[in-house]
């Protein structure tokens, strides 16, 4: 990794941050939802005999899909920022600069996965108590887990921004017809396996479903349990293809 690729990095990272420090009170709105399907909607699952997998605990089962959920309606909306620095001509002053177009990728993604990791902690901490277990080396490698798919949704979404700018419809659009699909499909609410035999053939090609399968496994600290394997693949897939098409983007510019 070469010293301007981390400098473009780091200036990338600090530019799009900073913003965010300037106004916390957005970080406590976005926390909402994840907050109510923790308090609301995880203590009916106690009753649920699908969920639970080897421990039994519903709530080994529910925290790692909450914490993927997160990932998809944060990394996946990164874009819009990248609109709004487009629609006030920012973004267009920084592409013809000879700065790295994979660390700006990179730096925006950071940014996004900084904002997850701090609500992540929350999440976590908040479920301690309700009867989350922390095996600490499964809880870092399951945010690694988390990182490598931001880094793949953030870079697919940039995409989707350039594509779509000016008029920034065709990104709310795709945005919300595809992630509700792949939330739905993965088992991040309900098992799939309990549903019908259609659902169960839609949920096989999605790549969600088994990164939250291997999040799962990692948070219980299951590391050789095969779902691992799957979910890391489809995430560093998901990853490689956000950052090839992502820097040819930018490349090429709007």
């Amino acid at each position: 990794m070469s010293t301007t690729f981390v400098r473009d990095t780091g200036t990338v990272f600090y530019r799009e941050f900073t913003p965010v420090m300037r106004r916390p009170l957005g970080l406590l709105f976005s926390m909402a939802q994840p907050l109510l399907f923790l308090f609301l909607f995880g203590p009916l699952l106690g009753g649920t005999a699908a969920i639970g997998g080897e421990t039994g605990a519903p709530w080994q089962w529910f925290v790692p899909g909450i914490l993927i959920m997160m990932c998809l309606s944060g990394p996946m909306m990164a874009g819009y920022s990248l609109l709004i620095d487009l629609g006030g001509g920012s973004m267009e002053r920084i592409l013809v600069t000879p700065m790295n177009r994979t660390a700006m990728l990179v730096g925006r993604t950071l940014k996004e996965f900084v904002i997850l990791l701090a609500q992540a902690a929350l999440i976590i901490g908040l479920a301690v108590p309700l009867g989350f277990r922390i095996h600490p080396l499964g809880v870092l490698a399951g945010l690694a887990l988390l990182l490598v798919l931001g880094l793949g949704l953030s870079s697919l979404s940039f995409i989707l921004a350039i594509v779509s700018y000016p008029g920034g419809n065709l990104f709310y659009a795709v945005t919300q017809m595809v992630m509700f699909p792949l939330l739905l499909l993965s088992g991040v609410l309900l098992p799939v396996e309990a549903g019908p035999a259609w659902l169960q053939g839609l949920a096989l090609v999605n790549p969600v479903g088994y990164i939250v399968e291997a999040a799962r496994a990692l948070f219980d600290g299951r590391f050789a349990d095969p779902a691992v394997l799957y979910g890391w693949a489809a995430a560093c897939a998901i990853a490689a293809v956000g950052l090839v098409l992502g820097t040819r983007a930018m490349r090429r510019g709007i």
